[in-house]
C-alpha cells in the first residue's frame, strides 16, 4: 500500500481507539513524509472520519486485514492495533441493517434472554433489553467493590432481571437456535429454557495478529506487549485498547492513558527515537447504566467509592454517550 509519501502509517480498526489515534496522528505527522491510513471492515462511522484528518492528513480504507508481514531491517513506517472486540456485530457492512433487524424480531418473540457474561457489557445490554423485554442475565468481577456489585444486582432484580450465578453453558448453540441449555437447569429439570436467543458479552482473539508468530498472542488471546506498547519482537507495531495483554479492566475510559503514549512512541519512532514513554497502568473506573433512567458508578481512588443514578443518567445513561460519540466522529 503506497500513497504520496514513502513510509506509511497504518491503523488497523476504526473503532473509539482507532478513530482517536487517527485524529492526533493527523496532527503530528507531516504529511509530506508519511502516508495516514485506517484500515476498518466497514465504511459507517469510518467514513465520517475525513473531517478529523488535520489538513486532509489521512484517508481511509474498508477492508478486512487478515494477516500482517513484519520484515525486520526494511523500513516501513509503523503499525498501530486498534481493533478491540467485534462482540456480535457481523464483519459484512452488508449484512449489519439486517442483522439488527432480525435480533430486533428475536428479541420481541423470546419468552427469555440470556446474556453470558456479567461485566460491563452484560450488564448494560440487560438494562437496554429491560427496557422493553425480559431477562435473564449471569455479575461484574470483584475490580470494582460488593458495594458497586451488590447496588447493581438491586437496581437489575428490581426491574425484574433474574440471575444464575456459578452456572455454565454446555454448548453454545449454532445461529438460529432457540432454546438454551446449563448445566444447573439439565440437572433439576432435564430440559432448555424455551423461547430464549442467546448473546454472548465477550471479545474474541484478534486472530490476524497470529500471523506474527505465536509469541505475539497470550495464552487467552491478548495482544503481548512492552510498556512503551510496541508488540514484544516487532518494534515498528504498536497496540492499545481492548486487545492488549495488560493487567487492567478492559474499556474504553483507558484509551485516554493508551493513546498519549502510542501517539507520542509512534511519532519518536518514526524520526530515529527509541521510544521511551511507559504506559504504567490507569485508576479503574467505571459508569454502568441500566436502562436509560439510571445505573451505577465506581471511582478505585481514596479507597474506591460509587455513585448512583443520578450522576449514572447524567453522564451516560439518558443518551448512552451518543451525543458525544457523534460529536468525535464529526456530525
Amino acid at each position: 500500500m503506497t500513497g504520496k509519501a514513502e513510509q506509511n502509517v497504518v491503523i488497523v480498526g476504526g473503532g473509539f481507539a482507532g478513530f482517536q489515534v487517527a485524529k492526533q496522528f493527523s496532527k503530528k505527522l507531516d504529511a509530506k513524509r508519511y502516508n495516514l491510513i485506517l484500515i476498518n471492515p466497514r465504511s459507517y462511522a469510518i467514513s465520517l472520519l475525513q473531517p478529523l484528518y488535520a489538513n486532509g492528513n489521512g484517508e481511509t480504507k474498508v477492508g478486512v486485514v487478515t494477516s500482517i508481514e513484519a520484515r525486520p531491517g526494511i523500513p516501513g513506517g509503523a503499525v498501530v492495533l486498534a481493533t478491540g472486540g467485534t462482540y456480535i456485530i457481523c464483519k459484512n457492512e452488508d449484512d449489519v441493517l439486517p442483522f439488527v433487524h432480525a435480533w430486533r424480531q428475536k428479541f420481541a418473540k423470546a419468552n427469555h434472554v440470556v446474556i453470558v457474561g456479567g461485566g460491563a457489557v452484560g450488564i448494560e445490554l440487560a438494562g437496554e433489553v429491560k427496557d422493553l423485554y425480559p431477562v435473564v442475565m449471569m455479575l461484574i468481577n470483584a475490580t470494582y467493590g460488593s458495594s458497586l456489585r451488590k447496588g447493581l444486582e438491586k437496581r437489575l432484580h428490581a426491574r425484574g432481571v433474574q440471575f444464575m450465578f456459578n452456572e455454565y453453558i454446555d454448548n453454545i448453540p449454532e445461529a438460529g437456535v432457540v432454546g438454551i441449555s446449563t448445566q444447573q437447569w439439565k440437572a433439576h429439570f432435564g430440559r432448555r429454557l424455551s423461547g430464549t436467543y442467546l448473546l454472548v458479552a465477550a471479545a474474541p482473539t484478534p486472530d490476524y495478529v497470529t500471523s506474527l508468530g505465536e509469541d505475539a498472542l497470550n495464552g487467552h488471546g491478548f495482544v503481548k506487549i512492552k510498556p512503551t506498547m510496541q508488540l514484544l519482537n516487532h518494534p515498528s507495531i504498536f497496540a492499545l485498547g481492548d486487545i492488549i495483554d495488560w493487567t487492567e479492566q478492559k474499556q474504553n475510559a483507558k484509551l485516554m492513558w493508551h493513546i498519549p503514549v502510542v501517539v507520542t512512541n509512534v511519532v519518536g519512532f518514526l524520526n530515529g527515537i527509541t521510544p521511551t514513554k511507559k504506559y504504567t497502568g490507569a485508576p479503574e473506573m467505571i459508569l454502568i447504566s441500566n436502562g436509560r433512567q439510571g445505573g451505577m458508578g465506581y471511582v478505585g481512588l481514596f479507597g474506591g467509592f460509587t455513585l448512583g443514578d443520578w450522576f449514572a443518567w447524567l453522564v451516560k445513561s439518558r443518551d448512552f454517550l451518543a451525543s458525544r460519540f457523534r460529536k468525535d466522529l464529526g456530525y
